[in-house]
């Protein structure tokens, strides 16, 4: 079995020593009930109950699945109903819900650690109640106090779960074109009828009622996305008393069998004139649904983390016990008859090439996620807005850039352990599979990469770019450590600025410009800003004994020499622009007739 240990003093110093999460939660009145002494508590039991309950199903569940019976009845695996009933009586699933409708507000600066937990020790698990805490995320913002009243508490303790039901076999990104239908009733609730297909947790034995928010249109539409509103349809009917009432009409068609996360059942849903109720004003659905997107594409970006963090523990571990040749510069294990392989220069370069994601994408989740809650919690409307602006530019970033590497992260692992790596019983081909769906939901990684480009650099002309390179520029340029990281990172400033300025310069004339060259430029842009991490680290660190600190300054410069250089290859092929991909006649994609 895997192993697995929260690294809880890389936790701390993101939040105590980068951020000051103590200081800026003491300075907004709406988080100065969080106090460093609860989330440390927090922390340590969210680490043993990933540790001791989680990940000891992680690869049993693999195994074994979520299985469909033709009745409509999905099973989860052995010990995940079990484990499921411990995670919500722990309250974990109403750790960052609304107090007033019994959540316990804590910010997304500390979610996300418990969350990056869960996902390091079971990314299929993690999706269960995931998909609850985004659909409460939707029904607070965008509910009305009736529905918050009739769903929220017992979403947040874990009674009923959530889901989100988007894509159809026809739609998946262009939701413009959705068939289901919401037919309204003169109760004022809707019959919704329709397919969606996967519906991660669509059916599941985990709790007693599925509460699923549902795109649809209603008739006489609007065309286009412009016409989608939103709809709570609940599995059961909940009477008004709250209890539950008959079964609505909606059920699980079959689950789809994966590449990996088996154990969490992607459903098909087939709604056959189910009883619904509009959330929000009519065709608002798509601009509700985001509230709940935007938050999920930031914890995708936190299973992929999850998926590079258990993968690289496990590599570390086997490479310092795993005997292969011996040290190219002395012998290191003469009473063996070989050196374990952590000595090849080769197998430290794929241990570090994780090792320096984790950490990068760690902190940068925490400057995500410290936006996201300036952006929810401030009392400063300019400074709500700033943040706003921040997690408008850098979300698509936090969902594919940090999957991205974590997959490389994953492969680099797995290749430190030769053949043993490809073979089940060690578990990394299964962290490999895994984390691979997160490139893919919660909008493609080429879908986010042109969000980054198109709606967010070159719909407001580089403005939020410009904003964010001021920032980098401001903060590397008072830096006090004495590092390398401050000149790489204003290179890597100045190289977004001139390819900002380039794509920007030829979208007029180039229609293909933006989709040509979107994914190399959000891996430019991703390599800048995990630089921006490196030099806060570094910074934080500076001026502190011991060896955990001096690693810090150690690690940034293994990212300066061998993973930074890399935004330069992707610059020169955004530079090449679209043509290269687009002079081919479309007969040269014909497949050869048999």
């Amino acid at each position: 079995m895997a192993v697995y240990n929260a690294p809880l003093n890389d936790m701390r110093f993101i939040l105590n020593d980068v951020f000051n999460a103590p200081k800026f939660w003491q300075n907004n009145e709406n988080l100065a009930h969080v106090d460093m002494e609860t989330v440390d508590m927090i922390l340590e039991e969210m680490a043993k109950l990933s540790k001791n309950i989680l990940l000891p199903i992680n690869r049993s569940g693999d195994e074994e699945g979520a299985t469909f019976e033709g009745n409509g009845v999905v099973t989860t695996p052995t010990g995940f109903k079990e484990a499921y009933k411990q995670y919500a009586e722990s309250g974990w699933v109403g750790l960052s819900g609304n107090a007033e409708y019994g959540g316990q507000g804590f910010p997304k600066m500390v979610t996300m650690l418990t969350e990056e937990m869960v996902f390091t020790a079971n990314q299929s698990f993690a999706l269960y109640p995931n998909l609850t805490v985004g659909a409460t995320l939707c029904l607070n913002a965008a509910a009305s106090e009736e529905q918050k009243q009739t769903y929220l508490e017992k979403m947040y303790n874990g009674e009923w779960a959530g889901t989100m039901c988007l894509t159809e076999p026809h739609a998946g990104t262009d939701l413009g074109i959705i068939k289901t239908k919401a037919i309204p009733n003169d109760d004022g609730s809707y019959d919704i009828s329709g397919t969606k297909i996967f519906i991660t947790g669509g059916e599941h034995d985990l709790t007693e009622n599925i509460i699923h928010l549902v795109l649809a249109k209603t008739p006489n539409a609007p065309e286009g996305s412009k016409g989608i509103s939103l709809f709570v349809v609940p599995k059961f009917l909940v009477n008004a008393d709250g209890s539950l009432g008959e079964r609505n009409t909606l059920a699980v068609g079959s689950i789809e069998h994966k590449m990996g996360i088996k154990a969490s059942a992607t459903c098909v849903m087939n709604f056959d004139s189910a009883k619904g109720w509009m959330v929000g004003d009519e065709n608002t659905g798509l601009s509700s649904m985001f509230i709940m997107m935007n938050y999920e594409r930031v914890t995708m970006g936190l299973q992929g983390l999850g998926g590079s963090e258990l993968a690289y523990q496990n590599a570390a571990l086997y490479a310092n016990d795993r005997g292969q040749g011996r040290s190219d510069t002395q012998l290191q294990s003469p009473e063996k008859p070989a050196d374990a392989i952590i000595h090849h220069a080769d197998v430290r370069r794929m241990l570090l090439n994780a090792k320096a994601n984790t950490e990068a994408s760690r902190c940068f989740a925490m400057y995500v996620a410290k936006n996201l809650d300036e952006e929810k919690f401030s009392t400063d409307p300019e400074a709500a807005q700033a943040a706003a602006a921040r997690v408008a530019l850098l979300t698509p970033v936090a969902k594919a850039f940090l999957t991205d590497k974590a997959l490389e992260a994953t492969i680099d692992c797995q290749q430190v352990f030769g053949g043993h790596g490809y073979i089940r019983e060690w578990g990394m081909e299964q962290i490999v599979r895994d984390t691979r769906i997160a490139q893919i939901y919660e909008g493609t990684n080429g879908i986010q990469a042109l969000d980054l480009l198109g709606r967010k650099v070159a719909k407001n002309n580089g403005k939020y770019v410009t904003h964010f390179l001021g920032e980098i520029r401001d903060f590397v340029n008072n830096m006090q450590a004495d590092h390398g990281i401050k000149q790489a990172t204003l290179d890597a400033a100045d190289t977004i600025e001139a390819l900002t300025n380039t794509v920007l310069s030829n979208i007029g004339e180039r229609k293909n410009e933006v989709n040509g060259c979107a994914v190399d430029y959000m891996h430019a842009f991703g390599y800048l800003a995990y630089s921006y991490m490196f030099a806060l680290m570094v910074e934080a660190a500076n001026g502190k004994e011991g060896e955990f600190y001096t690693n810090k300054a150690k690690l940034a410069d293994y990212f300066v020499g061998r993973i930074l250089p890399r935004i330069d290859a992707h610059a020169q092929m955004v530079q090449a622009g679209s043509d290269p991909m687009m002079n081919f006649d479309l007969s040269y994609f014909d497949v050869p007739a048999s």
